[in-house]
């Protein structure tokens, strides 16, 4: 399951918020999301669990959380729908 992890402090990293997930379950990926130009946080980022129950514990555990003075929202990501360009 890939949760939504939105209002992040700037600072945190993929290492960061990978540990803080692993005390829930197992991680199979996290990365916070950069700008492309100049490789800044946007203050969010997706992590994705092995376990779907694991992944439901961090939700309910973290959503609301503080984390470096700021309350994190955390909850299921929805699928990016892309526009047909054709």
């Amino acid at each position: 399951m890939k949760i939504y992890v939105g209002n992040l402090p700037w600072s945190t990293t993929d290492q960061e918020l990978s540990e803080m997930f692993g005390e829930i379950g197992a991680v199979r990926s996290a990365t916070v999301i950069t700008d492309r130009e100049t490789g800044r946080s946007r203050g969010f980022g997706f992590v994705e669990m092995d376990s779907d129950g694991d992944a439901k514990k961090a939700i309910a555990d973290f959503n609301g959380k503080e984390m470096g003075g700021r309350p994190l929202r955390v909850n299921e990501a929805n699928e990016r729908k892309r526009p047909n360009r054709w």
